[in-house]
């Protein structure tokens, strides 16, 4: 099936979804964490930790940028905290390893939510995460700016726009020679104690930044490390048209800016949900500028990415996009996905996260020969702490299977999913239900309903292995010019899986610590350990997809359906790489809003869906027998 065109946002003028593709394919190992690490790393040459954290020089810097963001006539200065080896004041020079947030003031960093400055008595006293404890005795630097308009840096936030990239961007200029900073007193501060060799990490926000910067091209900047991070703005508050909520950027800067200027910045804030354009949910200017994908060309810095399958918070199409473009532009890079939701690595596979993590920062800021650019490149947990190596993803051998809608042999039953011809001119029709749950959408799959339509395979005679983006193309009339419409893959059949949608995505915090380093009485290195959380049941959600038919022709413009026209809605799901077991049926669910993800539509509008005219396309890679319903 050819992508549509209005998918691929590259430009204002370009597309949102880009085709997801690899480089090649290696046959998979399967590794259980519980009992063993994939690799001996006693056999790895590494940097040794011989540097004393304790004595470590710290210190606060302000750089200067050419930003005023809150408009009152005076450049921003960037606040950021250093923490480095005592020797590079004498002469030895380090890398930096960099992490920059916007959470250091309030909300904080890591499933314990450490801030800089706890108590606040305006020291910073910590460090927030291990990089510090852990890199710094090996011969790093880690610096951790605070995002513009946030804790001690001036200005206001723009929610993922050029001022805060310039923001952090200046901060590599500065560790280059190329930009000036100051101290508490105003006295210029040189970085004549690195490397200049820059490589950034962070979960979230912090993880966009990293993919922002990176998207500069910016001299300096030799690998990043997003976890679970945005590539394009517009992906985080819609999904093909649709609006997950209203006052997305305005409300999230207004969380995150430094507390006491809520209200000089209150105008920013106020501007930029203005300009993101709720109400119709189409991608402009604004969102064209918080669109990093389309500057992919830039890159320069490796790319060690990590993103949950299930995350629902950054979904997968941010990762997806954004690793599909970084390997046309054959950016070295690195990759691993697992089975939990929103989750830093640290704290659903730690042990081997800091070993590999340690690894990658040796080979790209140190120039050790280690060796990881030679493993596989792509790490996929199948089950609760079962890992698997892959060569790449999405898997090149996955093949697009052209699964039809068919009805049901009983009237009374569901529809059926099928690669053959469908003869005969079939039709079903829903109303949407602007209340339905995703629950409500999924289950009683065998019962037919009013608002939602359900086509299900025959039970799979073989494992089949889903890698990529599903793609449906829904052939309909609509009795209205505004709906919603929702599709769902869904593997139907008992198992025990990850708990992805529990409050800990898929972990639980336990009350025992281990420790990452080195610690000092105010900043400790120990941090508390975490287990899977699992549950068995009948069905697992494998992918959803949101669409506003009104955005049927392209993202960039609205355009009112006309009731009883003929029409071919076409859209993407989320990326996913999932295994359904033997026995187990494939369902697609085809609904209207789904208003736990998004805003609902108040029509009311039925859809009549032409079958067989009406279709899915599913990247399948292993089982393809058993995919020949």
């Amino acid at each position: 099936m050819k992508k549509r065109k209005f998918f691929q946002v590259a430009t204002i003028a370009t597309t949102l979804a880009l085709t997801l593709s690899s480089m090649y394919n290696a046959k998979a190992e399967t590794v259980d964490s519980k009992k063993g690490q994939t690799v001996n790393s006693a056999s790895i040459i590494k940097s040794e930790p011989k540097y004393s954290y304790r004595d470590a020089i710290r210190e606060t810097v302000y750089v200067q940028s050419t930003l005023d963001t809150d408009e009152n006539g005076v450049p921003d200065k960037i606040a950021v905290d250093i923490i480095r080896p005592k020797e590079s004041e004498t002469g030895l020079k380090v890398p930096v390893i960099m992490d920059a947030s916007p959470y250091y003031e309030s909300l904080g960093r890591g499933n314990e939510s450490e801030v800089k400055d706890k108590n606040k008595d305006g020291i910073n006293e910590k460090f927030p995460l291990y990089y510090d404890n852990y890199f710094v005795p090996r011969g790093y630097a880690v610096a951790l700016p605070d995002m513009v308009g946030t804790n001690q840096s001036d200005g206001c936030p723009t929610t993922g726009g050029y001022e805060e990239i310039e923001s952090i961007k200046v901060v590599i200029d500065w560790l280059n020679g190329r930009a000036k900073a100051f101290d508490k007193n105003n006295l210029e501060v040189k970085a004549d104690w690195t490397t200049g060799n820059v490589g950034m990490i962070g979960k979230s926000y912090d993880g966009t930044l990293a993919n922002g910067v990176a998207a500069t091209g910016v001299e300096g900047l030799k690998t990043i490390v997003p976890i679970g991070a945005i590539s394009n703005w517009y992906n985080y508050y819609r999904y093909a048209g649709l609006t997950y909520y209203n006052n997305g950027p305005g409300g999230l800067a207004s969380r995150v800016v430094n507390s006491s200027r809520k209200a000089a910045c209150k105008h920013v804030f106020d501007r930029l949900n203005k300009d993101a354009d709720d109400e119709t949910g189409d991608y402009n200017k604004f969102w064209d500028e918080r669109n990093y994908v389309k500057d992919v060309k830039n890159v320069k810095a490796s790319v060690f990415a990590i993103h949950g399958l299930n995350d629902l918070n950054v979904k997968m199409n941010h990762f997806g996009e954004w690793w599909d473009s970084l390997n046309k532009e054959k950016v070295p890079r690195k990759l691993w996905l697992t089975q939990t939701g929103h989750v830093d690595p640290f704290d659903f596979r730690r042990a081997e996260w800091v070993d590999t993590l340690h690894r990658w920062f040796d080979y790209w800021l140190m120039g050790i020969q280690n060796g990881i650019m030679d493993e596989p490149q792509v790490d996929i947990e199948r089950a609760a702490d079962v890992w698997e190596t892959r060569a790449a993803w999405p898997d090149t051998s996955a093949k697009e299977f052209k699964i039809r809608f068919a009805p049901g042999e009983n009237e009374d039953g569901a529809g059926v999913l099928t690669t053959g011809p469908v003869r005969g001119n079939f039709s079903q029709s829903f109303t949407d239900n602007p209340r339905q749950t995703e629950t409500q959408m999924v289950t009683n799959e065998t019962t037919v309903k009013s608002d939602r339509l359900v086509f299900l395979s025959e039970p799979l005679s073989d494992d089949v292995r889903l890698s990529g983006a599903p793609e449906i193309s829904l052939r309909a009339t609509v009795d209205k010019e505004n709906s919603n419409l929702t599709v769902m893959i869904v593997d139907y059949g008992m198992d025990t899986r990850v708990n992805h949608g529990s409050s800990g995505e898929g972990i639980r915090t336990l009350t025992e610590r281990t420790c990452w380093g080195e610690s000092t009485e105010t900043d400790s290195a120990c941090f508390k350990e975490t287990e899977k959380t699992t549950r068995t049941g009948p069905y697992e959600i494998v992918s959803r997809g949101w669409f506003d038919p009104q955005n049927w022709k392209s993202l960039l413009k609205t355009d009112p359906l006309n009731p009883g026209k003929n029409y071919k809605f076409e859209w993407e799901a989320l990326p996913h790489d999932y295994v359904f077991k033997k026995g187990h049926r494939i369902g697609v669910i085809v609904a209207g809003s789904s208003y736990q993800r998004t805003i609902p539509s108040t029509t009311g509008a039925t859809f009549q869906v032409h079958l067989g005219q009406s279709y899915i396309y599913l990247p399948i890679v292993e089982g393809k027998k058993a995919v020949n319903f």
